[in-house]
């Protein structure tokens, strides 16, 4: 956990934001795999983990904003949890460690709740991800679990999201610890990775030094050489000399914030010469897009840059024609570019992202575009000092969606579907990093690494 301090000026935030009305905040339980005793591995809710930090099943705490109150509700180990789990603290004990004073047992939460709600008073409560704490709101508050999230609190959204969205030093610290170990991962990828292997037997290692590091994985690591499958789980193709892999993985540092970094590298050790030249485009897009990025500016204009850049490299290539900006306007370039360039990374490593895109990363000022390859675009609004955002363009030869746009005639003016054909087996490159917003412009957190074409074949071609 952090300092004491730091949770307890973190609530006081909050309240000076929710000026009334009663805040709920629901930790999560233990997620039976297969039954009740055996579980997935748990995972605190970050919301809960940002203002509590208590990292273990089944507590929920509320902030009283009228009584000016904080409570922490939780059940003390029984003797027959100790046999199987050993001496625990108990809650009195752990609430202070967040500088909570009052603590009551899970059954009290119920009452406090329908005593609060008799008397007319507000429950905020945020939007909810796990079906087990949409039931458990059903019994608590009397609202249909399949329409919790409709009576979501948009001024604790809000209010939340604008805090937990700019970083302080301790939580940028956690990152940088976080993009250590994607660090340890990427580099040992490319080192481990030979030709004869399954691409599981590369995944499955660096999520061991993830477990090993920190608090293991961040997301499930996208590890494959059909990189043009933007989040590919399948880990059963063979790699074979002139493969390119994509390996997409993060961390979760010990308390759990997380990295998300990005590296294409060849099976050998060495680009083909049409890798080199996909590559570099990729390259010089997201090296634009960083040092595009300053306070004020908005990230859907830094987007549409990046996708300029891909455009025009693509054009020097033969494979795209005509008008660039007219193309990237038009969306004609989302063909090889589907995706946003980046979003938010924090507790989450698509960070608030339960909150709704739409409450966090778009406002009155910038609407959500409906253009495909845009439309996908995660965090659009103007960047502020503290923000942290991944910058990943990325570009693909996807073979379905290649035949489909060819076969409706789609941007041919833009498109040269000729010189595709020899691209559809070409697979995909991304190169992603994690970047914080500082007051003057920006800054690659962790230590460097390695992405130009020289430092990757350096790396990838010292096998171990």
């Amino acid at each position: 956990m952090f300092p004491v301090k730091i949770y307890k000026q973190r609530r006081e935030e909050l309240k000076r934001k929710i000026k009334s009305g009663v805040i709920l905040f629901l930790g999560n339980d233990e997620s039976p795999m297969n039954y009740t005793d055996n579980a997935y591995k748990f995972r605190q809710d970050s919301t809960f983990l940002y203002y509590f930090g208590i990292d273990e099943p089944s507590f929920a705490a509320v902030i009283d904003v009228d009584e000016d109150k904080e409570i922490i509700f939780g059940n003390d180990f029984t003797i027959d949890d100790i046999i199987w789990m050993g001496e625990q603290k108990t809650v009195k004990q752990k609430a202070l460690r967040c500088g909570v004073k009052e603590t009551f047992s899970m059954s009290q939460l119920e009452s406090f709740l329908k005593n609060a709600f008799s008397k007319g008073r507000k429950i905020h409560f945020i939007p909810q991800y796990r079906h087990s704490n949409m039931i458990k709101l059903q019994i608590l508050l009397g609202i249909d679990a399949t329409r919790i999230n409709d009576y979501a609190s948009q001024e604790l959204i809000k209010a939340v999201a604008e805090q937990r969205a700019v970083k302080s030093s301790e939580e940028i610290q956690e990152i940088e610890n976080a993009i250590s170990i994607a660090y340890e991962m990427q580099i040992s990828a490319m080192k481990f990775t030979k030709a004869g292997m399954l691409e599981k037997e590369v995944a499955g290692f660096i999520e061991g030094i993830a477990l090993s590091m920190g608090s293991g994985i961040s997301f499930p690591i996208i590890f494959s050489k059909h990189g043009e499958i933007l989040h590919n789980h399948f880990y059963g193709n063979k790699l074979k000399d002139g493969d390119i892999v994509v390996n997409d993985c993060g961390a979760e540092s010990l308390l759990h914030y997380a990295s998300d970094i990005t590296r294409t590298f060849p099976v050998s050790g060495r680009f083909t010469q049409a890798q080199k030249e996909i590559y570099e485009i990729v390259l010089y897009a997201q090296l634009t897009a960083i040092n595009s990025i300053k306070p004020g500016v908005s990230y859907k204009d830094i987007h549409l840059k990046a996708s300029t850049v891909i455009a025009e490299g693509l054009k020097a290539l033969k494979l795209m024609r005509g008008d660039i900006k007219e193309a990237v306007e038009k969306g004609a370039h989302a063909l090889f570019f589907p995706h946003g360039l980046g979003h938010l990374l924090g507790l989450d490593v698509h960070d608030l992202e339960n909150f709704g895109e739409n409450n966090f990363g778009y406002d009155n000022k910038i609407k959500r575009s409906s253009q495909f390859g845009l439309k996908s675009l995660r965090y659009a609004k103007a960047l502020v000092p503290g923000i942290v955002i991944t910058v990943e363009p990325g570009i693909y030869f996807i073979p379905q969606l290649i035949e489909q746009w060819k076969a409706e005639k789609k941007f041919e003016e833009f498109i040269n579907y000729e010189k595709l054909e020899a691209y559809k087996n070409f697979g995909g490159i991304r190169i992603e990093d994690d970047v914080l917003v500082t007051k003057n412009g920006s800054k690659v957190l962790g230590k460097p690494i390695p992405k130009t074409i020289d430092e990757v074949e350096a790396i990838a071609s010292d096998k171990v």
